[in-house]
């Protein structure tokens, strides 16, 4: 959550909502990818923090050559990934599917978002504050975890949510 509150802050210097996120491989110690918003930064309606991340984790994959390895964890271990697919289930070349991968991000998800992570296979979501306005990872709408879907991350919530918070009030107070 550390990296994501960094490209949060990134985001907020570039005249963006301080949104960030990060990607983590399967074996949750591997940075795929980074995004922060850049809503206001290239004029795009979609460029939030997640998109961001999950199209540039998708495109790690089908180069196989992830950003770098996070730092070591002063917490618990995140929960066990879902076990590594059988070798003729292994990914293949330009695979979009982002299983087994953990998106954490400072806000919780919107429905455009949510969507993104239930279509790209995310197995997990971790989000810092909640949005009762606009969440739809439990607050608002529970999008990821409708059983009518083909597919539920599990989603973790208020991780670090004072300092993910305090990142968006500060934000809108000095608008």
């Amino acid at each position: 959550m550390r990296l994501a509150l960094e490209e949060a802050g990134r985001a907020a210097r570039g005249g963006d909502v301080p949104v960030g996120a990060v990607v983590l491989s399967a074996d949750g110690t591997t940075v795929l990818a980074t995004g922060h918003n850049e809503r206001e930064a290239t004029g795009d309606p979609t460029a939030h923090a997640e998109i961001l991340a999950i199209r540039r984790a998708a495109e790690t994959l089908r180069t196989t050559e992830p950003l770098r390895t996070a730092e070591p964890r002063r917490t618990a271990p995140l929960p066990a990934a879902a076990p590594a697919p059988p070798p003729d289930q292994a990914r293949r070349p330009g695979d979009w599917r982002l299983t087994g991968c953990t998106l954490v991000v400072t806000l919780e998800p919107c429905t455009m978002c949510a969507g993104a992570l239930v279509q790209s296979r995310i197995d997990r979501v971790v989000y810092g504050a909640r949005d009762e306005k606009a969440g739809a990872a439990g607050s608002l709408w529970d999008v990821v975890r409708d059983r009518r879907l083909n597919h539920r991350p599990e989603v973790i919530g208020d991780v670090l949510a004072e300092d993910s918070a305090s990142l968006l009030t500060a934000f809108f107070r000095s608008r």
